[in-house]
């Protein structure tokens, strides 16, 4: 048990408290902060490795679930995508994987989110990728009454939750399945479930995106309100070409 404590700790730099989540996750182990701690002592484990933060480093976030749902995909392996949609306020996530990044799968993937999202969804935001542009996925989710807003080129991190979330998925999920296995897809809902409702999340100061999302329950706005300030005139269809569709906006404002 030490060894797996100590190979768990050096492969992926785990603390003792995302330590002790992951044993009892893949192993069905439960052992107390201490011990571990304990452990680590014994073999004189350096310190995690962590990025220095800026000291007026402020924490921004939209201030109820569904307010705005940052999407992006990800290449996981050879003909392997997981698409990934995270609530902007709860980070409460979905997640799929397909074998092209394609728009016919994002419109699949819409169709999971609405679904699994356990609120009603305002905004949608995503990077400039072609899977994201087509006019079909556009016009669904004028359809559903939904904002689609994009990026502008070479800003990941106006994405950053999402991009850090399946940085997350790659340390904590991938490196631990067989990315052949016929269960992979089985696999991934049981990761999603356990990161929506298990897994404590340091944004919310070791709360889960469920515990957050109760908490914020009662400001959360029904269906009706949420798309009631949706206004179908003030969407269009927006280009892939970023100085082209700042050009069209404009002229569309000067109209």
């Amino acid at each position: 048990m030490e060894a797996l404590i100590i190979g768990l700790r050096k492969s992926r730099n785990l603390g003792a408290r995302r330590l002790q989540s992951e044993l009892f996750r893949l192993h069905d182990i439960s052992l107390s902060l201490a011990t571990i701690h304990k452990v680590f002592q014994r073999n004189q484990v350096k310190p995690v490795k962590r990025l220095r933060k800026k000291s007026e480093f402020v924490r921004y976030e939209r201030p109820v679930p569904g307010d705005r749902v940052q999407m992006d995909t990800c290449k996981i392996g050879p003909n392997l995508y997981q698409y990934t949609s995270i609530d902007d306020c709860t980070r409460y996530r979905v997640l799929r994987l397909y074998k092209r990044r394609t728009a016919a799968n994002t419109l699949d993937f819409t169709d999971a989110v609405m679904e699994e999202m356990p609120f009603p969804i305002q905004q949608i935001q995503t990077d400039r990728g072609r899977e994201f542009f087509a006019a079909k996925v556009q016009k669904k989710l004028m359809d559903l009454g939904i904002k689609f807003r994009l990026n502008k080129p070479g800003s990941p991190h106006l994405n950053g939750k999402v991009e850090r979330s399946q940085k997350t998925d790659k340390t904590e999920f991938y490196v631990a399945v067989d990315l052949s296995s016929e269960e992979l897809d089985d696999l991934l809902a049981e990761w999603q479930h356990y990161y929506n409702w298990d897994r404590p999340h340091g944004a919310h100061k070791g709360k889960t995106p469920m515990e957050r999302y109760v908490e914020l329950s009662e400001e959360t706005p029904l269906p009706e309100d949420a798309y009631a300030d949706y206004k179908p005139s003030k969407e269009r269809i927006q280009e892939a070409n970023y100085k082209l569709d700042l050009e069209l906006a404009r002229l569309k404002r000067s109209l």
